[in-house]
């Protein structure tokens, strides 16, 4: 059985949207939760990868490692006013560090359609499937 590509989805939740992210480690799972919460935004094609942002978290275990990194990403997009399209994760020991990719916001060409607010602990979830491969999710605050 050949492992699935690392990929991200959206899944619904009343008002607010779920972010689930799969990858072959965690990292890559984390990385794919990244990109969907990214895309709740915007289309990632058109985000150019030309500044970036040093990011580190550390968290007990992986579920609340999850929800800091996204709080994390939320708050940079916010105060820097920025959006990302690229991410290096490395977790070790549930310490994440990260170098995230983007630009900052023009809304005439990215067209957000929504601000997220935050990661929340609804439906958090990180597991690593019967198949070997991780999966990461939660619901984003939008």
């Amino acid at each position: 059985m050949q492992p699935s590509q690392p990929h991200w989805e959206h899944f619904e939740h009343g008002a607010d949207i779920g972010v689930r992210g799969y990858g072959g480690s965690l990292e890559e799972a984390f990385t794919q939760a990244a990109l969907a919460m990214t895309a709740v935004v915007t289309d990632l094609a058109i985000i150019r990868p030309v500044q970036t942002v040093e990011i580190q978290c550390k968290e007990p275990d992986s579920e609340l490692l999850l929800v800091d990194w996204l709080n994390a990403l939320v708050y940079e997009m916010a105060t820097r006013k920025m959006i990302f399209s690229r991410f290096n994760v490395a977790i070790e020991d549930n310490v994440l560090t990260a170098t995230a990719y983007g630009e900052p916001i023009d809304v005439e060409r990215h067209e957000p359609t929504v601000e997220i607010k935050g990661a929340t602990y609804t439906e958090l979830k990180v597991s690593e499937q019967d198949d070997g491969q991780w999966c990461a999710q939660c619901v984003v605050d939008v």
